[in-house]
């Protein structure tokens, strides 16, 4: 379709949910729908950085959107890589209480597990623990065999050749810098021309409450990027491990811990932590934007949260630089793991949604305007329920 001819959706954003959302778009079979995309290839950014795990909907809220969207949106993924040949596992995990403290927590977690509609759960003594993973130590644990893990990034790109084979169209390196109302018509501008459209779904990650300032919208949050650091663990420190085992999380903040993952290719992930980025797409630590970290520094609710969590900050940044404090954590899920045994892996950024207040938003947050949709806070599980996300969206597109 040219430019000088209206699409009836314009996406932007080419990651996992925006990409999802074209295709169910035209799955549909009420709209054209052009994804713009500012990198040179899909998945450029959370998507294609993430450790790849498909969450089972074990730790959300009963009835919050993370809940009903993991657990469907994981059904239709698996479906999918099914249909096209996307390898994939389900593996299980194992949830571990380090004291009996946390056995509390994990009595919520299997209650949560159960009210989501997750079969199978487990819970294992201290001394059942070795069933599942022999060289674990804890007080108990949470078997949970929903989990599993897949390339997501591969997955994207399967989603564009879908939305591509509909008659859709991807456009790459096409930053949008721009848009404007032209009657019943949105002018999208972006570096690889003009798009016209008649709706826009703004799915822009990191950069979407910009991307909804863009479009005249006062978001009513702010995306504070935190960049989560993986170590790879050497191949004789990965055969202690055999699928994916997990802390007990702390439910008053919205990231799970240091965990490890086994990847569908081959090797074993240990991460991440979760420190300030001073960049929105800041995979180092030496990543610095003067933009960005003004725009963090220069928010109330940044130093609202800094307040209530600034010990908790420090721990993740020490952890950044000390392999010693990393191991540390580590050998609290797997003891038999040293400083010997891992080196530094890839990096992530996530784009955590923060209220005024300084409240870490921790459901989804999808808001409409006019003639718009906008996706202002999507974190894992997002990938998992990409698909379920985008049907959902493609409903309210169908709605007007």
């Amino acid at each position: 379709m040219s430019d000088a001819a209206a699409w009836d959706v314009v996406v932007v954003g080419g990651g996992i949910v925006g990409v999802s959302t074209a295709m169910a778009l035209l799955e549909r079979r009420v709209a054209s729908v052009c994804v713009v995309e500012a990198e040179n290839r899909l998945a450029g950014h959370q998507t294609g950085h993430n450790s790849g795990v498909i969450h089972s909907g074990l730790y959300y809220r009963p009835g919050s959107l993370k809940a009903r969207n993991c657990v469907e949106g994981r059904t239709a993924l698996l479906e999918f890589c099914e249909r096209h040949e996307i390898p994939y596992e389900v593996c299980g995990k194992l949830v571990v209480a380090k004291s009996s403290v946390q056995l509390a927590a994990l009595d919520e977690l299997e209650r949560r597990g159960r009210a989501n509609g997750l079969g199978g759960l487990r819970r294992l003594r201290a001394e059942e623990l070795a069933e599942v993973e022999p060289h674990v130590a804890g007080v108990g644990g949470l078997w949970v065999p929903q989990t599993g893990i897949v390339d997501y990034a591969a997955v994207t790109e399967a989603f564009g050749r879908v939305v591509r084979e509909l008659g859709g169209e991807v456009r790459l390196d096409a930053r949008v810098t721009g848009v404007e109302r032209r009657g019943p018509e949105l002018a999208v501008e972006t570096t690889a021309g003009v798009v016209q459209s008649r709706f826009l779904v703004n799915c822009a990650g990191l950069q979407s409450d910009r991307m909804a300032r863009l479009c005249g919208l006062r978001p009513g949050v702010r995306i504070v990027p935190f960049r989560g650091e993986y170590w790879e663990l050497t191949p004789q420190a990965a055969s202690l491990v055999r699928n994916l085992i997990y802390p007990v999380p702390d439910q008053s903040f919205p990231f799970l811990g240091v965990h490890l993952t086994r990847m569908i290719y081959g090797g074993v992930e240990a991460g991440p932590n979760a420190v300030l980025a001073l960049r929105r797409e800041g995979y180092s630590r030496i990543s610095f934007s003067l933009r960005d970290a003004l725009e963090t520094f220069s928010y109330p609710g940044f130093w609202r949260l800094a307040k209530r969590y600034w010990r908790t900050a420090l721990a993740e940044q020490w952890r950044s630089w000390s392999r010693a404090a990393l191991v540390h954590s580590i050998q609290q899920l797997v003891p038999e793991i040293h400083a010997k045994h891992v080196h530094r892996g890839g990096a992530g950024v996530r784009a955590q949604a923060l209220a005024p207040d300084g409240a870490l938003l921790d459901d989804f947050r999808i808001e409409r305007a006019p003639g718009m949709v906008h996706v202002l806070n999507a974190p894992s599980p997002a990938a998992t329920a990409s698909i379920a996300i985008g049907r959902a969206i493609a409903g309210m597109v169908a709605e007007g």
